[in-house]
């Protein structure tokens, strides 16, 4: 016995080349039966909640966000606080040619200060439109955080996806070259022709293109990941976990509701209609007028006796039609613009989420299509035409398709698998639901083997 340069121990004594063949293709077809639903993953080290973690500390969109926050809570205590009282001082003299402090009744040193104070209830109407605005900033704020948690998922997510089909390609770029090695040994045999070897070698380079595309895709979006947790662009990644299926029960209804309740941007537009309500008063309240205080005190001297005062002003709103008026149909226009623009956020959450509803529902009946009846149908087409190949009934071509499609239906199976997972952050994001606690759906079992049964509809 001696090994052939195809890899395969072809030559025994007393065995027709014919025998040889189907031997070899025997062996393919074992190598193929083995290789085909179990896809080993490698170490698995990159965590999505550590992704998150380190975002929510890192990501300068959150801290710029948090800082606006932070900033428009200073300026509560400062519009709830009186205006700075005045001090003036100066000096009145009688006659042009002289100083006659001392010496003229009307000549004098003078003192004043006054306070001004707003007709009652402004303060605290603008303590209450800062601190409507900061709240609005703070759900703002919240939704920042959302929005990145969910690129985060995204973007892991998508680059699991670029890891399994890297892994399938290069499976099945090897079941390529059994294939090509059995077509070889067909040629040397005198079975088969140049030309299924050719075509096997053409698909296996194809892969191989196929695979260099994918690890490209991947560099760009581990590098958009590193920025969206705010690490340096080029640091290195390593394999993300693969996600766990967990069975999404919510209802359409019950998922709006939570949405309702909970979304950040509805609560930032509520808010925004409370500061503008407040605004509404508060253009009304400019009719009122205001106060200021004073109290003056003329020093003079030898028998002139010092002179006091105590003297109030009042502002009129004399012009109220041209200004505290139209102050009050700006702010009536500001509030009837901010409720519909709550409205219009409703509707775009209600489309959103119908959207990705329907995309995750889609997204579990296609897995289930491809996984209970496209592949396991396929691989038995597959295992007909390579049981026709042994015999010379079957071309090389139809095993080559076959194949392909099998490959095609496993990478369109982890590309709904993917869709799924994000559909199902992106509904997480628009109910503010279970996006800062500990991720459900990572696994916790590294280097372990997933497989992927044609046969079993269980996830």
């Amino acid at each position: 016995m001696r090994t052939s340069k195809t890899g395969f121990k072809c030559q025994v004594s007393g065995v027709s080349k014919k025998a040889k063949t189907v031997l070899s293709v025997c062996l393919l077809l074992f190598t193929i039966h083995c290789s085909l639903f179990t896809v080993t993953t490698f170490a698995e080290d990159l965590k999505l909640q550590d992704l998150i973690d380190e975002a929510l500390k890192n990501n300068h969109d959150l801290i710029i966000a948090d800082l606006k926050v932070s900033t428009s809570k200073y300026k509560i205590p400062q519009v709830s606080s009186f205006p700075d009282p005045m001090f003036m001082f100066g000096y009145q003299n009688e006659g042009w040619n002289r100083y006659t402090y001392g010496e003229m009744q009307g000549a004098q040193w003078m003192f004043s200060a006054s306070q001004m104070f707003p007709f009652p209830g402004k303060l605290s109407l603008k303590e209450e439109m800062a601190s409507r605005d900061s709240e609005s900033l703070k759900a703002l704020a919240d939704y920042v955080k959302i929005a990145i948690i969910v690129r985060i998922k995204e973007l892991y997510y998508e680059l699991f996806l670029s890891h399994k089909n890297v892994d399938l390609i290069k499976d099945k770029a090897s079941l390529f070259s059994k294939i090509e090695d059995a077509a070889i040994a067909r040629y040397s045999s005198g079975m088969g022709q140049q030309q299924e070897v050719l075509m096997a070698q053409t698909e296996k380079y194809m892969l191989l293109e196929k695979e260099e595309m994918l690890k490209q895709k991947q560099q760009s979006i581990e590098a958009m990941l590193n920025t969206s947790v705010g690490r340096d662009v080029n640091s290195p990644l390593e394999r993300p976990v693969e996600p766990v299926y967990v069975p999404y029960k919510n209802s359409m209804d019950e998922i709006l509701k939570m949405a309702y309740e909970n979304s950040p941007q509805i609560k930032a537009k509520e808010k925004m209609i409370e500061a503008s309500e407040t605004k509404v008063k508060m253009a009304e309240k400019e009719y009122y007028p205001d106060f200021t205080f004073a109290a003056n005190l003329f020093k003079r001297k030898r028998e002139f006796e010092d002179m006091w005062s105590l003297t109030t002003t009042v502002n009129i709103p004399l012009f109220f039609r041209t200004k505290q008026k139209m102050a009050v149909l700006e702010a009536e226009s500001a509030l009837s613009e901010a409720k519909h623009e709550l409205e219009a956020v409703k509707f775009m959450l209600s489309s959103n989420i119908r959207d990705n509803y329907s995309m995750l529902r889609a997204s579990e009946k296609l897995m289930e299509l491809y996984k209970s009846g496209l592949i396991p149908k396929t691989y038995q087409d597959f295992e007909l035409a390579i049981s026709g190949y042994i015999t010379g009934k079957v071309e090389a071509l139809t095993v080559i398709t076959r194949l392909k499609s099998l490959i095609d239906y496993e990478l369109l199976y982890w590309g709904q698998f993917v869709e799924r997972e994000k559909a199902i952050a992106r509904l997480e994001a628009l109910t503010a639901v279970n996006l800062l606690s500990r991720h459900s759906r990572e696994s916790g079992n590294p280097g372990k083997t997933k497989t992927l049964d044609s046969a079993s509809s269980a996830e």
